[in-house]
């Protein structure tokens, strides 16, 4: 018999000309079958580790349904082996035409949703996901600062702090079985709190790496660190019951697989880390909708709380979250690029799409950095404003509640942040310190921006306050609050600016009770101050310790670097103010400060 000859060329004559043999393959139903079977064991496995909600208004879960039809189509493709057999191909084509239908009807879908709810047409709606308290009145909303209750730390020194207290686990024979958490799944790694009337950033742990976890996941996390960003303190809170629910743990314990299977439909923001009243850990999710078209206006609706011990979620609408004093410790429930992204469609759309693109008035926008101001015993984001065009200046700043979305505009005139840390690092540049974001306090009914002046190792050494409106002018720094206060009240009146009556006032910490305490000085010390000539040093005992000598007084000072960080950033030069007590060739020193150089003397030395 002779062989079957078919033309697959498609260009073979008459009415079937252009028209493809299809040739289904041996056991084609149980292929279909097995490729179903194994594009929905696909979804499971990528459904597990990408955790999508199965939400029409989530863009991700278009991705998920695209995967899992396109594994159908490539399964059946591998079980034909329709790349070893050309004559299958028709057969595929033929088999793909629904899954490449379902495809671009998704496709098509996302296209109309996105129309729907883009700027282009509903720029209004966008400028009216958040509402602004428009003028509200600076020196009556900013009472005059505490200085024992400001925060002094950003994030990054938070985190050089968390790692002192990692030495506390040394206690319960874990010192290198875990790290401090500085993953990317959270809100913030070192999220600010209001606990117990002090501002606190808190840090969570993570296994030191996979081998630790197998070995440790039965115990759980042993605690967790609260930092004082006041008074710079930091404590490690080691648990009775551990924490077994966090974003450092996998499979089933890990907190986002944890809330997407309770709420598989809702969407999500990052998580934040929070502890009540009692310090008892919990993780605030908060709960995700799109309110313009299907992918635009993110704003919450309510957050999951997850117990961090026993993996527990309870629901909680907004209204709870606002109104139940029961729940009245939550802090954080809209993320700072929430808040950040609404409060720019405020400001860009307020009078419609094409006035932001051409005549632009009144179109403003957030500066870059944030920071957190604690108002009512709540926290508050608080962001410089700008105009569209991004100069240097600002027309004003913004408070916004974290736990309600409470907005507050401040129409304030001056440099931005960024023009504030410049100046600040500009009167000790010499020192390459840098300076922390700037925190807003009212200073004598003055807008002023406080900052610390971080090393290289991001210990704080020095403290700064600088005029909003006269950022070039007005502007000191000093060794400790006091002193920098004192000198920046100085100034103002130097430069004729009206103080209210109760700046004198001012809290501040008790620098000589904090030094006597910290260092045990002698009663019977004397203050010395000098130029350092010349530094040596030497290991004693485990500890570095400093050998100065000063100009106009003989013998060497010593001082440890444990008693006074700010030693090991002396250089030759630098004018030191300390007690000493003793007599010989070798006298110890106590509570070392580097006096700042003047601006006059600053001069001079560059001339």
């Amino acid at each position: 018999m002779d062989p079957i000859k078919v033309d697959f060329s498609g260009n073979g004559k008459g009415a079937d000309k252009g028209r493809e043999i299809v040739i289904p393959p041996e056991k084609s139903v149980l292929k279909i079958i097995l490729s179903i079977v194994l594009a929905l064991v696909t979804g499971g496995i990528v459904y597990y580790f990408l955790l999508p909600p199965m939400n029409l208004k989530a863009i991700e879960f278009y991705y998920f349904l695209a995967i899992v039809i396109a594994s159908f189509v490539a399964y059946l493709a591998l079980l034909t082996a329709v790349f070893r057999h050309a004559e299958y191909v028709p057969y595929i084509k033929k088999q793909a035409r629904v899954p490449v239908a379902l495809i671009l009807v998704l496709a098509l879908v996302a296209g109309v949703g996105y129309v729907v709810g883009c700027q282009f047409f509903r720029a209004k709606r966008y400028s009216e996901i958040i509402t602004v308290k428009e003028d509200q009145n600076f020196s009556e909303d900013f009472d005059q600062p505490d200085f024992n209750t400001i925060p002094k730390l950003d994030e990054d020194a938070a985190a050089t702090v968390a790692q002192k207290a990692m030495g506390e686990l040394a206690n319960l024979d874990l010192e290198s079985q875990f790290k401090v958490y500085n993953g990317t799944a959270a809100a913030s790694n070192y999220p600010q709190i209001n606990y117990q009337e002090h501002p606190v950033r808190l840090a969570t742990l993570q296994y030191a790496n996979i081998i630790k976890w197998i070995t440790n996941m039965r115990n759980g996390l042993p605690g967790y660190i609260i930092i004082n960003t006041a008074d710079e303190d930091q404590e490690f809170k080691a648990l009775n019951e551990p924490i077994r629910f966090s974003l450092s743990d996998h499979f089933g314990r890990h907190v986002k697989r944890v809330v997407r299977f309770a709420y598989p439909t809702y969407m999500f923001d990052a998580p934040s880390f929070e502890i009540d009243d009692a310090g008892k850990p919990y993780w605030i999710i908060p709960h995700i909708d799109k309110t313009i078209g299907m992918f635009g206006g993110r704003d919450v609706k309510g957050i999951v709380l997850v117990d961090a011990v026993t993996g527990e979620c309870v629901y909680h609408t907004l209204d709870e979250v606002k109104n139940s004093t029961a729940l009245r410790w939550i802090d954080r429930v809209y993320s700072d690029a929430l808040i950040v992204e609404q409060y720019d469609y405020y400001g860009r759309y307020r009078k419609g799409f094409w006035n932001s693109i051409l005549g632009q008035e009144n179109c403003v926008k957030t500066t870059e950095g944030s920071n957190y101001i604690a108002l009512d015993d709540d926290v508050w984001l608080y962001t410089g404003v700008t105009s569209l065009t991004s100069d240097e200046s600002i027309v004003g700043f913004v408070l916004v509640n974290q736990r309600t979305k409470e907005t507050r505009f401040y129409r304030v005139s001056g440099g931005k942040e960024s023009a504030g840390m410049d100046a600040a690092q500009g009167l000790v540049q010499e020192k390459n310190y840098v300076a922390t974001f700037p925190l807003l306090v009212n200073i004598g009914g003055e807008p002023t921006y406080f900052m610390s002046l971080k090393d290289n190792a991001q210990t704080v050494q020095l403290y700064a306050l600088v005029n909003v409106r006269q950022y070039n002018k007005i502007k000191v720094t000093g060794n400790t609050i006091s002193g920098c206060l004192d000198s920046y009240l100085s100034t103002l009146k130097a430069e004729h600016v009206t103080l209210e009556a109760d700046a004198e006032n001012i809290a501040v910490p008790d620098d000589a009770s904090a030094s006597a305490a910290a260092d045990d000085t002698p009663t019977d010390a004397s203050q010395i101050e000098g130029s350092v000539t010349e530094i040596r040093s030497a290991v004693i005992d485990g500890n570095t310790v400093y050998y100065l000598r000063l100009s106009g007084l003989d013998g060497y000072f010593t001082i440890r670097a444990a008693d006074a960080p700010q030693a090991v950033i002396l250089n030759t030069g630098d004018t030191i103010r300390a007690k000493v007590s003793g007599s010989g060739e070798i006298r110890p020193l106590h509570g070392l400060e580097i006096v700042p150089q003047t601006t006059a003397e600053t001069t001079a030395a560059a001339s």
